[in-house]
């Protein structure tokens, strides 16, 4: 049995610390990737389990903010993965009245932010990551480095993104 000592309890106020000055970065992939809160509550919680698990391993000569993204997106995408196939077994409403019931209501059923905010819930989950990251102004050095894609591969796939949301809001104006 391990007893905490001065050095778990310098880690945990590091840790904690840390979450808290980057707290921003958690919740945002977490709306990126839940909908619904009470998923959105779990995801929040196995992120910050994930991130204590991998705190100690931290390597100094990343971006904090990187190694952070990183590890949310990938439980995220993990998370997603799960929760669709769970999805797929228990249907009892159509998505287009789940999308109804659960429109960001503070933007307006149809203002453009909400609309924005549809349509990148519907993109593909890699596409998704990437698109919130340009989103954040992330440096494409650091979206790279977060995705583990090269840097003319986010230019090319931000710009095919950016068409697709462009025509979805096209196709709502015509």
């Amino acid at each position: 049995m391990h007893v905490p000592g001065d050095s778990d309890l310098r880690d945990t106020e590091s840790f904690l610390n840390v979450i808290d000055a980057n707290k921003g970065i958690i919740y945002k992939v977490a709306n990126a990737y839940c909908r619904d809160n009470e998923n959105r509550k779990d995801l929040i919680q196995e992120i910050t389990a994930q991130l204590w698990l991998a705190f100690p391993k931290y390597d100094d000569r990343f971006m904090l903010s990187t190694w952070m993204y990183r590890i949310a997106l990938n439980v995220s995408i993990s998370f997603y993965r799960k929760e669709t196939k769970r999805d797929k077994l228990n249907q009892p409403l159509t998505a287009e009245i789940i999308s109804l019931i659960t429109e960001d209501a503070p933007f307006g059923a149809n203002s453009e932010l909400s609309l924005l905010h549809r349509f990148i819930r519907e993109l593909k989950e890699f596409d998704r990551a990437l698109i919130l990251l340009y989103l954040e102004d992330r440096s494409q050095q650091e979206i790279a480095d977060i995705l583990g894609i090269s840097i003319s591969n986010v230019s090319t796939k931000v710009a095919r993104i950016k068409e697709q949301l462009r025509q979805k809001f096209s196709i709502l104006k015509s």
